[in-house]
């Protein structure tokens, strides 16, 4: 049994719904289908859910909604349309965002969640007529009959545990079933939507939920890729990689999917898929819990842009007890999550997300520090770009930090900082954010290169 999850530019167009429908009829095993709303169809288009995001905030602001309702369901109506369905689908569409912005609610967070849930839900609710008028036994599933139960933590809610058994009686369904995406109901009934990559959290839920043999998430790329192809276009696909690999490769700019949407299914251990839609017969890529691999292999190398570093020296900092712990203590109490903290003797490095300081943010942190911890010397550095060689290989592997470090001599590049993971797949790099692609080309040619031969 497999889930089939297909993203927004899959569903932008009626086209691309045909090639959905398609794709479900040719593997009779792809039993549940979980739908977003429609993406952008083309680089400078909008997509729906951008669309109805506007007009809840026109609602919210007191003023005419009107051109933007227009728009939402003009949109609906040109699937419709191409698609050859009934009118009817497009003025219940209609009736039901009106009745979403009559029904209001004093929280405007939560009135948001109603008004952007519509469009997976509508979407849905097209997809399973197309699958009907195709002669294909389906039928669209309410998440909220189904018991996808959430936190009340709109915009960021979390799956209560009763839902993954609420939904395994999904599994029994002999129909193929479109379930939309992005959002479920809380416990008293009002509409909560996940955050980031939340049709992928639905997907990796019911995957889970109904125990299925693989979770497959379609895209508009034929598989993960080793290097990112917009730095590196002859990138060599990856067939197949561990959670741990893809959750390293994510963490540092692999955007195929967001890596913590996929958290259901990789603790329910069921592997995961990821292929396109506009070329079903590629293989993809398949991840998986464990796999075979060769000493020294390196499996990817990914990258990102926007990172900051404190960086703070204390004459025999290693002697004063709870030092680490106070600093953690100052992130925290400034709302700072941190990413990685290589430390010395006297000294020690913080990197986190350049997006979390602000200039006011950032002079306090710093004051804080100077006072709190009595630092002999704080500065925060800007402009910094991580590089992450990731690979189950590496483990006990020797040599793949000399090669890196070599490479990126060669190749004129400063490593501002270098830390291996406690697992040993991976192994991070610090550079600016001028070096980076030069970097990764560096590296790529090196690693990957000698980690293909015998």
């Amino acid at each position: 049994m497999k889930v089939a999850k297909f993203g927004g530019s899959s569903l932008a167009d009626a086209g691309q719904i045909r090639k959905v429908v398609d794709i479900v009829k040719a593997d009779p095993d792809r039993r549940i289908v979980v739908v977003s709303a429609p993406g952008k169809r083309s680089a400078d288009d909008v997509k729906v859910t951008d669309m109805l995001i506007a007009l809840a905030n026109a609602v919210i602001a007191g003023r005419s909604c009107a051109c933007e309702l227009d728009a939402v369901v003009g949109r609906y109506a040109e699937i419709q349309r191409e698609l050859g369905l009934d009118a009817a689908v497009i003025h219940e569409i209609e009736a039901d965002l009106r009745s979403r912005i009559e029904q209001r609610s004093a929280n405007d967070a939560q009135f948001i969640d109603t008004i952007k849930a519509s469009g997976e839900d509508n979407n849905a609710k097209i997809v399973a007529q197309v699958f009907a008028n195709q002669g294909v036994p389906a039928r669209y599933v309410n998440p909220k009959d189904a018991g996808m139960l959430l936190s009340d933590d709109f915009g960021n809610a979390q799956v209560l545990p009763e839902s993954f058994t609420n939904l395994r009686s999904l599994r029994d369904e002999k129909n193929v079933l479109i379930f939309p995406g992005f959002f479920g109901y809380t416990r008293q009934g009002q509409v909560a939507t996940f955050p980031r990559g939340g049709s992928d959290i639905t997907g990796a839920i019911v995957a889970a939920a109904v125990e299925a043999d693989v979770y497959e998430n379609f895209t508009d790329v034929d598989s993960v890729f080793a290097l990112d192809p917009r730095i590196v276009p002859e990138s060599p696909p990856i067939s197949l990689l561990t959670f741990r690999e893809m959750r390293e490769l994510s963490y540092a700019g692999f955007g195929v999917f967001h890596d913590e949407a996929i958290v259901p299914a990789v603790r329910a251990r069921i592997p995961i898929c990821i292929k396109n839609t506009n070329r079903p017969e590629a293989p993809g890529t398949m991840i998986v819990a464990e796999r075979k691999y060769e000493q020294g292999e390196v499996t990817g190398i990914a990258s990102a842009d926007g990172f900051s570093a404190i960086y703070l020296s204390k004459y025999m900092m290693n002697r004063e007890m709870g030092f680490g712990r106070r600093l953690l203590q100052v992130l925290e109490d400034e709302h700072l999550s941190f990413e990685h903290a290589p430390s010395g003797i006297d000294d020690m490095s913080v990197i986190l997300r350049s997006r979390q300081l602000t200039p006011a943010k950032e002079a306090q942190v710093l004051d804080r520090i100077r006072t709190e911890l009595e630092v002999d010397d704080v500065t925060i550095d800007h402009g910094l770009s991580l590089i992450m060689i990731v690979g189950e290989g590496m483990r006990y592997a020797v040599g793949v930090a000399a090669r890196a470090c070599a490479a990126l001599a060669d190749a004129g590049v400063n490593i501002e900082m270098i830390n291996q993971g406690s697992s040993e797949i991976s192994i991070m790099f610090g550079v600016k954010e001028v070096d980076r692609k030069h970097a990764v080309h560096a590296l790529g040619h090196a690693l990957l290169t000698i980690a293909k031969k015998p």
